[in-house]
């Protein structure tokens, strides 16, 4: 696959499982090493450093299930991400806090918080690394319609401040009110890339992906 993302894109990434989607954000994070291929980012190439100085050059990502650490406070599971990525800064972790609408409760143990909490939480620890590009794996799984629109202007707020955000999403509906471009994989391949009105009308996209969403519905 080859994949060109712009400074302030929001994307939304769909497929069926099984695609590649979760391969290809391990890949451009250097969870894995891609057997062949380029990866470039700032014009700098990536695909062989290791995943915390990826992270430290500005690109974060949260993860589909959330797994805090679930005995340290939420102050403390923001502040671990920030020193995996070798920032260790008190005051970006503070931001990400308010940010994301925990500083509140940031001394609350993380096994307290509900599910968006914990959604807030990945997103707060990826944002005290201060990211230019950031991943969003399924955030809005098993959200109701307040909290995914809440998570949804939260996204909107920060990619207009400059963040680039590439948001994976099986929930096609909620992904159409807020990203610009819509990119469909199916079996490792891109099959559809642009505005996503035009993308999810494509014949090939109703086939692959929209098609067997309704067939299991």
């Amino acid at each position: 696959m080859s994949l060109d993302v712009f400074e302030r894109d929001f994307i939304g990434l769909i497929g069926p499982n099984g695609s590649g989607k979760t391969t290809f954000v391990n890949v451009v994070n250097g969870v894995y090493r891609p057997d062949e291929g380029e990866i470039y980012f700032e014009n700098k190439r990536i695909d062989r450093l290791p995943r915390h100085k990826i992270c430290r050059i500005g690109i974060a990502r949260t993860f589909q299930i959330p797994q805090p650490l679930e005995d340290l406070s939420v102050w403390e599971n923001v502040q671990m991400g920030d020193i995996f990525c070798g920032v260790n800064d008190i005051r970006s972790v503070e931001e990400a806090l308010k940010i994301s609408g925990l500083y509140d409760k940031r001394f609350y143990e993380a096994s307290k918080l509900t599910l968006i909490e914990k959604r807030l939480l990945e997103l707060a620890r990826a944002l005290a690394v201060k990211p230019r590009l950031l991943f969003l794996d399924e955030v809005a799984a098993g959200l109701r319609e307040d909290e995914i629109k809440r998570l949804g202007d939260l996204l909107v707020k920060l990619n207009s401040e400059g963040v680039t955000v590439i948001w994976i999403e099986h929930n096609v509906s909620a992904l159409l009110k807020y990203v610009k471009r819509l990119v469909v994989m199916n079996m490792g391949y891109i099959i559809a890339d642009g505005d996503p009105q035009e993308v999810i009308n494509k014949p090939q996209v109703i086939d692959a992906y929209l098609g067997k969403m309704m067939v299991r519905s």
